[in-house]
């Protein structure tokens, strides 16, 4: 064969897409044969060709998912390369771009609810006094949490704090009318819970306004929130506002008015504090009282129970005429007279009178002698 002729014999085999030397190698994979005792290789180039994108299906093998899950066009999973567990991803409220709020939490909640009708409230109250009925109860609760929210408004102008504080005690005196409520009065629930609701928030804001209660009357609980506003009501209208004309104008006595009115200007003071930074005396050394202490009286009483003992010891050292000029003379409260008692026992007034002075004096000494501490007693009595 000459050389153009082989070369046109390549170029039509590479067309095709075959050469002799593969068809070759075909023929004589073909028609190896086995030796005999040897087992055959696994023959992985004749072995069927598989559909792309499935797996190998065993005979007697059911299929799951995880089995079929590298197989579905998964580029990674056919390279080789296995997928690392993700983290859950969790937000701190200091990072978050929107900060939690309770209070819009707590208004996203109860709007929820429906408000009541007259009928359907009339109804519900009926069975809450009746029957005693919880879920009665309940549901009038819970349609009227957006009035206590209203009245709780009303008095952040006040309070100054956090809101949450004030609806909880609002919510309280909500209960509180749920339970007093008669329907037979003909009386809104509304109207009615309004009242028991402000009452609890002002119980609240007086009782933790300070560390020391400035109110605990009727009469100071409305000067609480009204002195203020009367006295600039007063400077408006040109007057001076006096203790005696704002007990006039708000109905309290001027006694109350002065006391709300230091109460309100000044803020709650140690009296165990230094009165200075570098001193250590404190204030309550300097407030004066006129009352006794509970330590003065209970050191009284403990002399005193001491000195009826040794008096009634020193009585039994004394002779019968001595008992009766102590009895009838130095401890009785309408005393007989000197006469009497020379009388009675044949003696002159001025012996009479000498034997008392002697069973004074004895007593006296006595007492020095069993209760060391009179002498420091007397004298505190005797500067009273």
């Amino acid at each position: 064969m000459t050389t153009k002729a082989k070369s046109k014999k390549t170029a039509k085999a590479k067309q095709t897409g075959s050469t002799p030397s593969s068809k070759a190698q075909k023929t004589k994979g073909a028609s190896v044969k086995r030796a005999p005792g040897k087992k055959a290789a696994p023959k992985t180039a004749a072995s069927p060709k598989k559909a792309p994108g499935k797996a190998p299906k065993k005979p007697g093998a059911t299929r799951t998912p995880e089995a079929e899950a590298p197989a579905r066009g998964d580029k990674k999973a056919d390279s080789g390369d296995k997928k690392m567990p993700v983290a859950p991803i969790r937000s701190s409220p200091d990072k978050a771009l929107v900060k939690f709020d309770p209070l819009q939490r707590y208004l996203a909640e109860i709007s929820g609810y429906n408000l009541l009708t007259r009928e359907r409230e009339r109804e519900l109250a009926i069975r809450v006094r009746e029957y005693g009925d919880p879920d009665a109860a309940l549901e009038l609760v819970t349609s009227n949490l957006r009035l206590v929210v209203k009245i709780a408004l009303e008095f952040q102008r006040v309070w100054m704090q956090n809101l949450l504080d004030l609806i909880q005690e609002g919510n309280i005196g909500l209960m509180q009318a749920v339970k007093k409520f008669d329907p037979y009065k003909g009386v809104k629930f509304s109207y009615y819970a309004s009242f028991w609701i402000k009452a609890y928030i002002l119980k609240f804001i007086m009782d933790n306004w300070r560390l020391v209660k400035i109110g605990t009357t009727q009469g100071q609980r409305k000067l609480f929130f009204k002195l203020k506003k009367e006295k600039q009501k007063l400077i408006d209208e040109g007057f001076d506002p006096k203790p005696k004309l704002l007990s006039d104008r708000l109905g309290v006595s001027e006694r109350e008015i002065i006391d709300m009115d230091q109460r309100l200007d000044g803020w709650d003071v140690s009296l165990d504090a230094p009165l200075k930074n570098d001193s250590d005396t404190e204030r309550i050394e300097f407030l004066s009282t006129e009352s006794v202490s509970a330590e003065d009286r209970v050191a009284k009483k403990e002399m005193e129970g001491l000195l009826h003992e040794k008096i009634a010891e020193f009585r039994a050292q004394m002779s019968d005429r001595e008992l009766d000029i102590f009895d009838n003379r130095i401890f009785s409260e309408n005393p007989v007279t000197l006469q009497e008692i020379g009388d009675r026992y044949g003696i002159s007034r001025e012996r009479v009178r000498q034997v008392e002075k002697n069973v004074i004096k004895k007593m006296r000494e006595y007492i020095r002698r069993e209760i060391p501490d009179f002498e420091a007693y007397t004298e505190g009595v005797s500067s009273d």
